[in-house]
Order: C-alpha cells, then structure tokens, then sequence
C-alpha cells in the first residue's frame, strides 16, 4: 500500500506535473498575448528601456537559470540585490511598476519559464543566487530539489511578509505534500492573494513578525 502511494506521488511530480506546466502555460501564452502586449507598451512609455527584466534565480537542485519578468524598477536600480535590501526601495519603482507589482501582473512573463522548463506553476518561489541564508535553510527540508514556482504553498501564507526560515519551513510542507490536489489549493489560493494584494511588501521581508511585535507591545 505505502509503495503504491509513493508511486503515485512520483508519477504526479515527474510526468503529469510537467504536462500540466507545458499545457496550461502555452495557453496562457495564447490567451494573455493581447495583455503582454498592452503591459509592454505602458512599461516601455513609463520609463524607456528594456521591458522584461531578467534575474539569475536559483532552480531545481540549486542549478541557476535567468527567470524573467516585466520591468518595474528604473534603470538605475542595484541590479542582483533583493528589494528588502535596498533602501528605501519605493525610490526605485515606476508608476507603472507600483501597479505590475501590487497585482502581480510583472510576474507573467514567469509563463515563458515555464514553458521552457525552467519553473513549474506551483512550486518554491526561486531564490535569487545570493540569497544564501534562505537557500541554506531550504537545503534543511529538500525545498531546492523541486522546481521553482510562480507560486507556492509560502506565497499564499505571508509571501514577502515571511522571515526566511519561516518562509523555507512553509517550502518543506510543500516539498512533502506536493499532489495535485495540494497544488490545486495552492493556486486557488494564489487568486485570491493576488485580487487582494495579501501579504506584498516592498522590502517586507519578515514584516509578519514585526507587526504581531507590534502587536503584543499595545
């Protein structure tokens, strides 16, 4: 009985997962085309310059690819270096890059990733290359054997506003109940994440913790 569920569970992760990334990627590439097309246009006359931005990331089993999305930062913006670290990071996003992030919209150019293998649709959100503490900590639960993902078990429970050990352990429930059913959960919550805004800080990194601070201090 336990073998067969194993079985199961590694059929779903090795073949169907991967049919599942390659099919509904390509129709979102399909169906989203005339809103690439518009978001092109507004980040290009917001602030002139490349409209995709391409970030060295972390992926399955800690091998680097380039994940791509659409710019939202000026030109002069420190190229490698997370958001929470930059200081006072409000300074460096555009008009049109306070919205693409607010509503996630600078994230659907992760549907070419995708596509091309590189991600899946559900999975650990990958770390930049020299995000070495949360690396670290997703080496304790197995988070960088899997693939990376547009979204996760962690982004739909805090996203930015998780500390990173928080963030990884949250990776590691993931790793271990990774399904069809969990992934189905993960991306039904992800749309309401997203329509709401839940858990998007710029430079947020452990702003969960800090609030509840706050919090027990009144």
């Amino acid at each position: 009985m336990q073998n067969n569920t194993v079985t199961k569970a590694g059929l779903y992760q090795t073949v169907i997962k991967r049919i599942l990334d390659v099919v509904l990627s390509a129709l979102g590439l399909i169906i989203l085309s005339p809103v690439f097309l518009i978001l092109c246009i507004a980040v290009f006359a917001d602030d002139p310059g490349p409209i995709f931005f391409a970030q060295k990331r972390v992926g399955k089993g800690k091998e680097h690819f380039m994940l791509h999305k659409f710019r939202s930062m000026k030109m002069s913006t420190p190229h490698d270096m997370p958001t929470h670290m930059l200081k006072n990071p409000e300074q460096y996003i555009t008009r049109v890059g306070a919205f693409l992030r607010k509503s996630s919209l600078d994230e659907l150019p992760q549907i070419w990733d995708i596509f091309r293998g590189k991600m899946s649709i559900i999975g650990p959100r990958p770390a930049l290359w020299n995000q070495y503490d949360l690396i670290a900590e997703r080496d304790k639960y197995g988070a960088n054997d899997v693939m990376p993902g547009l979204t996760g078990w962690a982004q739909i429970n805090g996203r930015d506003e998780l500390e990173i050990p928080v963030k990884a352990k949250l990776d590691g429930e993931y790793v271990k109940k990774c399904s069809f059913g969990f992934d189905l959960i993960c991306f039904v919550g992800t749309i309401g994440s997203v329509f709401s805004s839940k858990g998007v800080v710029e430079g947020g990194t452990g702003e969960m913790k800090r609030k509840n601070e706050e919090q027990d201090k009144k």
